[in-house]
C-alpha cells in the first residue's frame, strides 16, 4: 500500500503503516466544508506533539449554512500489497486530542459521490492512545455500496471533525492497518 502518487509500492510490512512526518505530509489535503458553501475553518500542520511526530489539524466546526467538517485526506493505492490488501481487517489509530469524536472516513472505487463514504468513530483525550477500528465497524453513508469497505478497493482516508458545531484539535501520529 502506498499513498497515491508516491511512485513506490513496498509490499512489506512497514508498507501497512502511514507515519505521520514532515516527510509525508505532501500526501495529505486539508477540505473543510467550504467547498460547498459552508462556515467551517482550520489548518493542517506537521509537528511534534508531546514528542511524536504528528499531523495536527485544529480549527472550528460550524453547522451554519449548511456545513459541519473540516478534514485532512490522502488518497491510497492498494495495488502494491500481497492480495492488493484483501485480507486486512481493520486500522488503528494512535491520536491524541481534545476529548472531542473524531471520525475516519474511507472511501473505495463505489464511493463516487462526495457525500459517499464509510465512517468510524472515535473519541480522543489529552493522552496518545491506539484506537483499534475494523472495518466490520464501518457504516457507509449512502448509496449502493457494500456493507464493509473492501480493503483492496480503498481509494483513500480522512481524518474528520464533523456533524455538529465545535472547537476541532487532533493531533495523529501513526496510522496503520492491520
Amino acid at each position: 500500500m502506498t499513498l497515491a502518487g508516491s511512485g513506490s509500492t513496498p509490499a512489506d510490512e512497514a508498507a501497512l503503516t502511514l507515519e505521520m512526518t514532515p516527510e509525508t505530509a505532501r500526501y495529505w489535503r486539508f477540505f473543510s466544508d467550504r467547498v460547498m458553501g459552508g462556515v467551517s475553518d482550520g489548518k493542517l500542520d506537521f509537528v511534534t506533539v508531546d514528542g511524536r511526530p504528528a499531523a495536527r489539524m485544529t480549527g472550528d466546526v460550524s453547522t451554519a449554512n449548511n456545513g459541519g467538517f473540516i478534514q485532512f485526506r490522502a488518497g491510497l493505492d492498494m495495488t502494491g500489497l500481497p492480495g492488493a490488501g484483501a485480507g486486512l481487517a481493520g486500522i488503528t489509530i494512535s491520536a491524541r486530542g481534545n476529548a472531542q469524536t473524531y471520525f475516519i472516513h474511507l472511501r473505495t472505487h463505489d464511493t463516487r459521490r462526495p457525500w459517499h463514504y464509510y465512517s468510524a468513530a472515535f473519541t480522543v483525550d489529552q493522552q496518545w492512545q491506539t484506537y483499534t477500528l475494523p472495518f466490520s465497524d464501518f457504516e457507509h453513508s449512502a448509496g449502493r455500496t457494500p456493507r464493509t469497505p473492501p480493503p483492496d478497493q480503498l481509494t483513500s482516508i480522512g481524518i474528520v471533525a464533523y456533524g455538529r458545531d465545535h472547537a476541532a484539535d487532533i493531533a495523529v501520529s501513526r496510522l496503520t492497518f492491520y
